[in-house]
């Protein structure tokens, strides 16, 4: 069967674990090129060795929530492909949760930083490059989470910026619309990775109780809705917000 991504570049932040792992793991098993970003260099490089060897990968460092960071990481990526990415899948994410009442002014800073502003850098940078390398064709995976959606105890931060990363991908797709840049967002259910593993078990059950599909999420189904957004098999979607939940808050 024809790989679906042969001869794309994809960059991936957040890509040293998690779903950003699954996500470089997925898009390269279709045949993407694959540049892997992420603030632990180190894991980063961990997640280029496991990826299909027929592929050419490189793994880097940034600070999604820095522009100079980013900027650098994505100059990088262009001269080491000779290519920009005409893929990018924002996968960066931080979690400071406390309730409300408690929750202190700089972790608030902090998560909207990475999970809203990293979002806004990312997508602007790479749709520059795009636009000035007149690449007839591209997409622009965003991750937020069903929590930007619904809300959750304990995470006003983390709510706020995932509600902010869906208002902006569709603010990006209408007006990047008009350079073949298709803009989507995926909203994650609860899935298996080291952010959820610090839930309590408790808390933890009483959400399964209550998604349909009685289970936690793998980041590999997070990963195969990527590939399906990166490809040409979701070619008239744009402005979209696909909710992987197993029913959780439908």
């Amino acid at each position: 069967m024809a790989r679906l991504l042969v001869g794309r570049l994809a960059l991936v932040t957040g890509g040293g674990s998690g779903i950003g792992r699954a996500v470089c793991q997925a898009l390269a098993k279709e045949g993407a090129a694959v540049a892997v970003a992420d603030v632990n260099r180190q894991q980063a490089d961990e997640t280029v060795s496991l990826l299909d060897s027929g592929v050419k990968s490189q793994a880097y460092a940034v600070d999604v929530s820095s522009r100079e960071s980013v900027t650098a990481m994505l100059s990088s990526v262009c001269k080491d492909f000779a290519v920009p990415p005409c893929i990018a899948v924002n996968s960066a994410g931080i979690a400071r949760d406390n309730f409300l009442l408690k929750l202190d002014e700089k972790s608030f800073d902090d998560v909207i930083n990475v999970n809203l502003k990293g979002t806004f850098l990312v997508n602007q940078a790479v749709s520059r490059a795009i636009v000035d390398a007149k690449l007839k064709t591209a997409s622009i995976i965003n991750i937020s989470s069903i929590v930007g959606k619904t809300g959750n105890l304990g995470q006003a931060a983390y709510a706020a910026s995932k509600s902010g990363v869906i208002g902006f991908t569709k603010t990006a797709a209408k007006e990047l619309a008009r350079f073949n840049i298709r803009v989507n967002t995926i909203l994650p259910g609860f899935i298996e990775t080291p952010m959820t593993q610090v839930v309590p078990e408790k808390v933890m059950n009483m959400i399964l109780y209550v998604t349909p599909l009685q289970r936690m999420g793998k980041p590999e189904e997070i990963a195969d809705a990527c590939v399906f957004l990166a490809s040409d098999k979701s070619s008239f979607i744009t402005g979209a917000v696909l909710e992987v939940t197993g029913g959780l808050n439908m």
